[in-house]
């Protein structure tokens, strides 16, 4: 069957890979969408992220929906049944994993983190405890959504907004989008928003942001130079994390849930421990999917409007080409593998 591969840095190809074998208590998906992911662009531009290095061929995508290949009736499942599917399936017996913490169990299988292939294929196998069922109704866009807003779900319980605090987003990608809508939700006070792509700025103000600039030094203007009490950084730049800690005022607090380029932070440590900053990192995410689904299907967090380009597998390259130099609009770019007119 057909899939998209990363061969190396910037070398997108289409190519041929088996068919998953029918596995006892396997679930196979037809797989509906896929969704480009910052970490897939780190993969595209870099080659790998810190020990997860594509070293073969390498099918990228956890973002991803699709159809039940066959009846499941002891799951719950039925065949042609659209689900959503988490990438990560957790040991369930480390000590991380009994804490609560199954994002970061050391033992987890993650789909589209190398050298487990991804979901830019036909159709893939699947541990039944990774299948979300969806609500009726709900598109292949808004499934494929659910992973990207389970990520700032996840930074957003790290973050724990305090009514009419202050807040920022720093990076309006699909991931920064989805936090300023949660902010906005959360009951903050004012939500800011810097992006330096002008139509990623301009994303984050009709989704929610009170006012958007192309850097961080906005913040000191918006606050009369004290800080905001909350940032929320989504960036891809190592430079991310020293930009956060410049807009946090004294005492604030900083989620960090972007990855850098180069997997390496650059900031003056001086900065931070002046300031007396709290600092939390985020790594994927936990058992989310159910409010994120709420949060998708009563249109509390609107995702439709992230999704702007859509490839089949046999021009997947461009969609990567497209997101990783900020061109045409893209924020979210979804590669759809079946061929033909597919349901969206």
């Amino acid at each position: 069957m057909r899939a998209t591969f990363i061969h190396g840095i910037r070398d997108v190809r289409l190519g041929e890979i088996e068919p998953p074998r029918a596995r006892e208590g396997m679930v196979t998906i037809q797989v509906a969408g896929c969704g480009i992911c910052g970490s897939d662009l780190h993969y595209y531009l870099e080659g790998g992220i810190g020990a997860a290095q594509v070293r073969d061929p390498f099918v990228p995508g956890h973002e991803f929906a699709g159809w039940v290949v066959d009846d499941h009736p002891e799951l719950g499942l039925s065949r042609g049944q659209l689900v959503a599917v988490d990438p990560a399936h957790a040991c369930g017996r480390c000590e991380w994993c009994h804490r609560g913490h199954v994002n970061l169990c050391p033992s987890v299988e993650f789909l589209g983190a190398p050298p487990l292939h991804g979901a830019m294929v036909e159709r893939l196998a699947v541990h039944p405890d990774q299948v979300v069922p969806l609500p009726p109704g709900f598109s292949v866009r808004r499934a494929v959504m659910l992973e990207p807003l389970g990520v700032a779900v996840h930074a957003m319980d790290l973050a724990r907004p305090h009514l009419q605090e202050t807040v920022v987003v720093l990076g309006c990608g699909p991931i920064g989008l989805c936090l300023v809508q949660l902010a906005r939700l959360a009951g903050v006070g004012r939500v800011f928003a810097v992006d330096p792509v002008a139509y990623r700025a301009e994303a984050a103000r009709r989704l929610g942001a009170h006012d958007a600039a192309p850097t961080f030094e906005a913040v000191a203007a918006w606050t009369g130079g004290r800080g905001v009490d909350l940032v929320l950084e989504a960036t891809n730049s190592p430079e991310g994390f020293h930009h956060a800690a410049e807009a946090a005022r004294i005492g604030g607090r900083i989620v960090l849930a972007g990855i850098p380029e180069g997997d390496r932070y650059a900031l003056p440590a001086a900065l931070c421990r002046r300031k007396g900053l709290k600092i939390k990192l985020a790594r994927r995410m936990g058992h989310v999917y159910p409010r994120a689904i709420r949060l998708v299907a009563e249109g509390a967090v609107d995702v439709d409007a992230i999704v702007t380009h859509r490839f089949d597998l046999s021009n997947a390259a461009e969609g990567f080409r497209l997101q990783a130099e900020c061109r045409d609009g893209a924020l979210k770019s979804i590669i759809v593998p079946a061929e033909g007119d597919t349901p969206f």
